[in-house]
């Protein structure tokens, strides 16, 4: 492995104004006094842009830069790459959601394959150190061995989301290998915390309850997750960053691909059953809800939809050997912290 100091450098985050991105640049800020972070968003509409607008408004520093645009702009990132020169890229910008592949598919393709194959050349035609870039438990598709590792075979995705998280890992690979950039993917596990994305179901959940709705769930309520707290993900990407796969020569003289792929989750699932129940708790708890909620009835158990998987669980034992880190928050602790920011932003019931 090969150390990176993030100091002096420039860094690249795509996706700054989302809810990873914009928790990584917050944390680089605090972290670093000399680093100068470059942000990239499009501030699409695929959820409320306030929140977008809202985590960048906590962003105001004269060492981040923000950049309004999309990956899948050629002519745009290759001027990024130009004028600021990144020594680490960390790639979050893509269209997310599982559901939403189903009926959306065109976003999918422009910004998690067109979007990452532009961040791939420009990084092959630019001395970039380290490429860190998000990939996904769903890639992981319906395997039934659990839990979920790096060395599993992951050739069946179940949706055209997690297909393209795949073909990520495959471009990087490529690239790797081909032109000797170290780059790292990162299968991030069910990420949940304080200005999350409301297409998420614990967000989705909120906002019913709040309005007296019936929120479905799932596969009857057997479904299996393995919630994954912001602040861990973000302590596991800065790590990362700062270590780089090592470049070197095998047996035939030719390039070794500096490559690598890591879970990031809790190594922990929780039933969603669980998870709903303790949600209710710190609403009620936060003032979101009123103490007298009768949450039994706003309830529903549904079959299973279509893209989805019943469980997911990390094996992060590859996480802690080389970087001796593992996700360690609890359920309680991350859904208090994610109530009581939404009674700030929303207000109390």
């Amino acid at each position: 492995m090969t150390t990176i100091s993030l100091e002096n450098k420039t860094i690249l985050v795509t996706g700054a104004a989302g809810f990873i991105g914009s928790n990584l640049v917050k944390r680089l800020l605090h972290d670093t006094h000399t680093a100068t972070i470059i942000g990239i968003d499009n501030m699409n509409d695929y959820y409320d842009v306030r929140l977008k607008e809202m985590r960048l408004d906590a962003l105001k520093d004269p060492r981040f830069v923000f950049v309004r645009g999309d990956i899948a702009d050629r002519d745009l990132i290759d001027r990024l790459f130009a004028e600021h020169k990144p020594a680490v890229v960390v790639n979050l910008a893509a269209q997310a959601g599982v559901r939403y592949s189903i009926t959306n598919p065109d976003a999918y393709i422009q910004s998690n394959l067109i979007g990452f194959y532009n961040i791939l050349e420009a990084c092959r035609h630019n001395p970039v150190e380290h490429l860190v870039y998000a990939s996904s438990s769903s890639v992981y598709g319906s395997n039934k061995k659990v839990p979920y590792s790096t060395d599993d075979k992951v050739d069946n995705p179940v949706s055209l989301y997690a297909a393209t998280k795949k073909s990520n890992e495959l471009l990087a690979h490529a690239y790797s290998k081909l032109y000797n950039i170290p780059s790292t993917g990162l299968r991030f596990f069910t990420v949940y915390g304080p200005a999350g994305r409301p297409d998420m179901a614990y967000f989705g959940f909120t906002n019913k309850l709040r309005r007296g709705e019936t929120i479905q769930i799932f596969n009857f309520g057997n479904c299996k997750r393995d919630f994954t707290f912001v602040d861990d993900i973000v302590e596991g990407v800065v790590r990362i960053m700062q270590g780089a796969p090592e470049k070197r020569n095998g047996e035939d003289g030719l390039p070794v691909p500096p490559y690598n792929v890591y879970n990031i989750g809790n190594n922990q699932p929780e039933n969603l059953l669980t998870f709903v129940d303790i949600l209710q708790q710190e609403l009620i708890r936060a003032g979101v809800l009123p103490a007298d909620y009768d949450f039994e009835a706003h309830k529903e158990l549904v079959p299973m939809q279509p893209g989805d998987v019943p469980v997911t669980y990390a094996d992060t034992s590859a996480l802690e050997r080389d970087y001796g880190f593992k996700p360690s928050t609890s359920l309680r602790d991350g859904l208090r912290a994610f109530a009581e920011w939404y009674a700030s932003f929303y207000g109390k019931a």
